[in-house]
C-alpha cells in the first residue's frame, strides 16, 4: 500500500497552521507544505482546489480535502484521522 499523498496550506505565523502541522508531525507522516502567506499563485491554487476555503490551514489528502486544524483534530478524536492517512 502506498502512502497516501499529504498537502498542508499554511500562513506564516498561524496557530493553528503550528497545531495542524504538529499533530501531522507527531504520527510521522510525510506532507508538503504549501505556504500563502504572500497570496498570488499559491493561495489561488488553495482556492481552486478548495472551493470556499479562506483560511489556513488546509490540509489535504490525495487530493480530498479535509478541512482545517480542528476539523483533523476532531478526525483524530473520532479515530478517523489514521485511517486516511495510511496508517
Amino acid at each position: 500500500m502506498t502512502a497516501p499523498k499529504i498537502e498542508i496550506y499554511t500562513k506564516w505565523g498561524c496557530p493553528y497552521c503550528v497545531r495542524a502541522k504538529a499533530l501531522l508531525d507527531h504520527k510521522h507522516v510525510a506532507y508538503t507544505e504549501h505556504d500563502v502567506t504572500m497570496g498570488g499563485a499559491p493561495r489561488a491554487e488553495m482556492v481552486a482546489r478548495v472551493p470556499g476555503a479562506t483560511t489556513v490551514p488546509q490540509i489535504l489528502v490525495d487530493g480530498r480535502a479535509l478541512g482545517g486544524c480542528d476539523d483533523i483534530h476532531a478526525l483524530d478524536r473520532a479515530g478517523k484521522l489514521d485511517p486516511l492517512l495510511g496508517l
